[in-house]
């Protein structure tokens, strides 16, 4: 099995910075894409970014085009999303996910296999 636990997440006012990690453990794969997702109360889970493998191919949700960057360290078997210019509507449970396909394209919750159980990020006005 795959385990995914999220951490980096808390309380930050409005202008403020975070750094989210994702560390992978378990069953992992020879190749894989992650993503991250956030999910706000009483809203669908979302797609902000993902990355593929090797890191040549990343995509972001457009709210979070320019102030959201992802990264991952292979070898530590994590990732990573920092968070600048952070927003009130950014506040939510962020989840990281692992897509077998190693496809960065897939914007969809489905499209991912594994998820960690999410870490909070509320961002005060």
């Amino acid at each position: 099995q795959v385990q995914l636990v999220e951490s980096g997440g808390g309380l930050v006012q409005a202008g403020g910075s975070l750094r989210l990690s994702c560390v992978a453990s378990g069953r992992t794969f020879t190749t894989y894409a992650m993503g991250w997702f956030r999910q706000a109360p009483g809203k669908e889970r979302e797609f902000v970014a993902a990355i593929t493998w090797s890191g040549g191919v990343r995509n972001y949700a457009d709210s979070v085009l320019g102030r959201f960057t992802i990264s991952r360290d292979n070898a530590k078997t994590t990732m990573y999303l920092e968070m600048n210019s952070l927003k009130p509507e950014d506040t939510a449970v962020y989840y990281c996910a692992i897509n077998k396909r190693n496809s960065a394209s897939d914007y969809y919750a489905r499209d991912y296999d594994y998820w960690g159980q999410g870490t909070q990020v509320t961002v005060s006005s």
